[in-house]
């Protein structure tokens, strides 16, 4: 019932990455009526726990009563803010193990005084905001007990007709019997006792009752299950054109085929809006004749582009969504999505009468008219990625409003953003992470024809698009959860069981949150295989960030902390693995593993085919040394760590960042904890906005890529712990329940940080830095030294085989509290270059001193940059026009630049390529013909060395 609540309560709460621990438990007395006072005892592993110090534990409860209507405790408080009323009393700890106690002064009033009676109580141990919970523990209500041993109570037991079941119970005290099908007595027992023994030959499909009454009170107990008789199910060959999921006839818009894997159960029936939602034989699935456990039908006599909805009921009852569906409808979440035009319009209704998500089916759908088919990457040492929350960028939080903010990333000269998780996630207010369905894009921030337009436009505009993706785990709303768990209180979600295909019962790792995938089983490597494939082809993202890599090995236990982070040589092979099946989907294609682990590991996969120009870019967090120099203090101030070859990979595949989701701002952290002298405060907004600046001159200028986090360009100054009202600011230490880090936060737009003109005054320091990194082949090495630990860091960097005059950069920043002579070490004498503001520094000792304000900083060159024109574009970018438009004579006239080793292609509306041509010199005009176009609109797309260009041209 525990996660029935979550569920109901998921819209209002943000993700909680909730790692689960086993805990012992004690009841006293072990039976109870509802008007008694009862004590629970827990040992458990306070480490885990990560209570060791402040022994802070609290109870989470809920109930049933005898209509089997739930209710939470009272007392309980929010999920991130737990009530002090329910926290357990620390007995003793004893190394790491530590004994709780919890006493209900009497059942029914802890409970909240319900009008029925309680049938039964379920509760959990859990840190006060949520982020470390116990498994669920159910415990039936009254002092006479029944315990139905076989079957488990709430099963369906598909068995062929003739079968005999043993039927068998306990009680806690002597008691009669009565087994009843479909309502009929089958069995009564003719004595007393604390046990039931009846063999039971199950002849048709029955409701199963176990009535147990005590003999001494005559209190009654009732256990129940279901027999159903097994279908015959038909063996045939699955169709060519379907695999796993839904597969639509490219040549029968009125037909589908679904197809499920389902080992284990009996037979699949499939339940729709198609036929009522009604189990019947028609909708029987067959077998697969090679894989019997592959489920298949086809369903036809639909109408091309209807919506039709639909789930999955297997033999034992349970019902789920099509594990890859790319659109889910929610009966917990779509109820809380605005359904208009700036979110989703026209949201599937969900099928009234149902339960759990269902899935969407759509023949003969139109295809997105792509303007770029082939988006020509970045390359991966040139990466400048922005890190964004859709919910915290824009006050619309809707890809609409993300499409309307292209020209601020664009200006800002990033060339790639990476959009924390957005499959589809339980609730609709979260960082993602939890995802249940990692095929369907959820609906939260609009529909997927929006997405699409948004990753067309970013690619338009030479901007790559990443995702950021969970396949560490999955939420108990994922249907490959569902098909196979544990359920003690019959509410259709518990934990995984011993037989499921895809998850570990108990996390292989110590960082576990919601259910672990286990890595090794080949169902669990199909799926992701096709998730990473369906991303790509249907959404032609540019590559995936994999979240929490360290989670991907079998080898560990979830306490271990020393097995996890240590090298795994299961993990490495696994991971290996995935890349290799992302680039046989893409080639070119980024992938970013966030392992934060051992260089010797990294390494495995940074230096992985990186000859063919592959290699996986790693994380690489340098949040606190990078902070400690904008704070102004030395200690654990080195940074050159930034420099790749310090992790002993062989090319530039070390992602460094400052800043990303996870870590405290750094601007919060300058204004609030930065350091201080006579005359100079680097908690003062102007200085540290200044610092900021220099922080990205020692950051974003180092060769190889790098990540900015939202709005750090504008010095976003709110702490990462800022709750939802975006004043109040509640630490995991704070006093006051409840950890604020998930909240959604204040966007910077609605802030006015943009227009402020010293926030301003940074976007545009970093938009030239960024110029100045991407423009110059200069930043383009490998060669290059970084200096830091006191505060006066300098890079050096140089590119001998630079074409042109600028070969060598000098890097200077100044991040103590006064002004700073700093020795520049100059390769070389001569005329040098200030890079931001091109005025001439002649150098006539390359020791000579340069002095440097607190929080400034000098970016030197050998020679001068590459000029721009008067909107900051780099002068030699690519260029396309049409001298002539709209083109009437079947020739058409291109005028471009920039296109050595180009091509131009000829795009219908439909995104199909009607037309390809060769470009004869690098600038200039030429004349192409274009004979066999029909009237209408065109994309041209010419792509070359330099980069892409796109324009329309309309033919008449």
């Amino acid at each position: 019932m525990k996660y029935f609540y979550t569920l109901m309560m998921a819209f209002l709460l943000p993700y909680l990455a909730i790692a689960q621990q086993t805990v012992s438990y004690s009841v006293n007395p072990p039976t109870f009526n509802e008007t008694e006072s009862i004590t629970v005892t827990f040992t458990l592993n306070e480490t885990n726990f990560g209570v060791a110090t402040s022994h802070a534990l609290y109870l989470w409860a809920w109930s049933v009563d005898s209509n089997n209507t739930s209710a939470d405790s009272p007392t309980n408080g929010t999920w991130t803010a737990s009530n002090a009323a329910n926290k357990l009393t620390h007995v003793s700890s004893s190394g790491s193990t530590g004994t709780y106690t919890f006493t209900m002064n009497t059942v029914k009033s802890f409970y909240g005084n319900r009008p029925n009676p309680l049938s039964k109580i379920g509760f959990l141990i859990k840190t006060i905001n949520g982020s470390v919970q116990s498994q669920d523990i159910i415990l039936n209500v009254g002092k006479f007990q029944f315990n139905l041993t076989n079957p488990v109570a709430g099963s369906t037991n598909v068995v062929n007709s003739g079968t005999v079941i043993n039927i068998t119970g306990t009680s806690s005290q002597p008691a009669n019997y009565v087994v009843k099908a479909n309502g009929n007595p089958v069995y009564t027992s003719t004595s007393a006792s604390t046990s039931l023994n009846f063999p039971y030959t199950a002849t048709q499909d029955a409701n199963m009752e176990v009535v147990a009454t005590g003999a001494s009170d005559g209190t009654v107990v009732t256990k129940t299950f279901t027999v159903s008789l097994a279908t015959p199910v038909q063996t045939a060959t699955i169709p060519a054109y379907m695999k796993q999921g839904i597969s639509y006839d490219p040549a029968d818009p009125t037909k589908v085929g679904l197809a499920l894997y389902a080992p284990g159960k009996a037979y699949v029936n499939v339940i729709g809006s198609f036929n009522n939602w009604t189990v019947s034989a028609n909708y029987l699935m067959k077998r697969d004749t090679t894989n019997p456990n592959l489920y298949w039908i086809e369903i036809t006599g639909l109408t091309p582009q209807q919506i039709y909805t639909f789930q999955y009921r297997t033999a034992d009852g349970i019902k789920v969504a099509d594990p890859y569906s790319p659109l889910v409808l929610s009966p917990y979440d779509d109820p809380y999505i605005n359904q208009n035009a700036m979110v989703y319009p026209n949201l599937p209704a969900y099928p009234a009468g149902q339960s759990f998500e269902v899935s969407v089916i759509q023949t003969a759908k139109p295809a997105y008219p792509w303007v770029v088919n082939n988006f020509n990457k970045p390359a991966k040492e040139n990466l400048i990625v922005y890190e964004l929350l859709v919910r915290d960028f824009t006050t619309q939080k809707t890809w609409q409003s993300l499409i309307d903010k292209i020209p601020y990333l664009k200006s800002l000269k990033i060339n790639a953003v990476e959009l924390m998780p957005v499959m589809e996630f339980d609730g609709n207010n979260s960082w993602g992470y939890n995802t249940g369905f990692h095929y369907a894009l959820d609906k939260a921030y609009g529909t997927p024809e929006k997405f699409k337009e948004f990753i067309d436009l970013c690619h338009q505009n030479g901007i790559a698009v990443i995702l950021d993706i969970a396949l560490n785990h999955a939420t108990g709303r994922s249907p490959i959860e569902r098909m196979w768990m544990v359920d003690p209180d019959g509410d259709g979600f518990g934990d995984p069981a011993a037989d499921n295909p895809y998850f570990n019962q108990v996390a292989r790792h110590s960082y576990s949150v919601f259910n672990d995938f286990n890595h090794s089983k080949a169902e669990t490597k199909y799926y992701v295989d096709r998730v990473i494939e369906h991303w790509i082809k249907e959404y032609k993202v540019d590559g995936f960030r994999w979240d929490l890599t360290k989670g991907f090995t079998q080898n560990c236990t979830a306490g271990d902390d020393a097995c996890t982070n240590a090298y795994q040589q299961d993990r490495v092979n696994i991971l290996r693995g995935y890349a290799d099946k992302q680039w046989s989907y893409d080639p070119t294609s980024y992938i970013i593993f966030e392992h934060l682990g051992t260089d010797s590991e990294e390494g495995q996969w940074a230096n992985y085919r990186v000859g063919e120009g592959k290699g996986v870019m790693m994380w690489d967090k340098h949040t606190n040394a990078y902070n400690q120099n904008t704070m102004g203090f030395a200690a654990s101030s080195n940074f050159n760590r930034v420099d790749f070859e310090a992790h002993g990979f062989s090319e530039r595949r070390a992602m460094s960042y400052g800043e990303s989701h996870d870590e405290e701002r750094i601007m919060y952290k300058n204004i609030n904890f930065g350091a201080s002298t006579a005359g100079y405060s680097t908690r003062d907004l102007n200085n540290a906005l200044q610092r900021q600046k220099a922080y990205g001159a020692v950051f974003l200028t180092v060769p190889g890529p790098k990540m900015i986090w939202q709005f750090a360009e504008l010095g976003f100054d709110k702490s990462i712990y800022t709750c939802e009202d975006g004043v109040t600011v509640n630490t995991e230490s704070d006093a006051i329940p409840g950890d604020c880090k998930l909240s959604p936060k204040p966007t910077a737009f609605g802030l006015g940080y943009d227009t402020d003109a010293a926030r301003k005054s940074v976007y545009d320091t970093w938009a030239k830095m960024l110029e100045l990194r991407l423009s110059n082949e200069v930043f383009n090495t490998k060669t290059f030294t970084v200096e830091s630990g006191n505060l006066m860091p300098r890079i050096f960097i140089w590119n001998n085989n630079a074409t042109s005059a600028l070969k060598n950069v000098v890097i200077l920043a100044n991040f103590t509290l006064t002004t700073q002579n700093i020795v520049p070490d100059f390769p070389y004498t001569g005329s040098w270059v200030n890079l931001m503001d091109n005025t001439s520094v002649p150098v006539s000792s390359t020791t000579a001193p340069i002095t440097i304000e607190p929080g400034g900083f000098r970016i030197f060159g050998n020679a001068s940059a590459l000029a721009t024109d008067e909107t900051g574009a780099v002068k030699n970018a690519v260029s396309l026009t049409l001298t002539q438009n709209p083109v009437t004579n079947g020739t058409a006239n291109l005028r471009y630049t920039n296109a050595k080793n180009g091509t131009v292609a000829i795009y219908d509306l439909s995104g199909a390529l009607v037309k390809t041509v060769k470009i004869s010199k690098d600038n200039g005009d030429e004349a192409i013909s274009i004979n066999g176009l029909k009237t209408g609109m065109y994309l041209i797309q010419l792509k070359s060395d330099k980069g892409v260009a796109v324009t329309k041209m309309m033919v008449k």
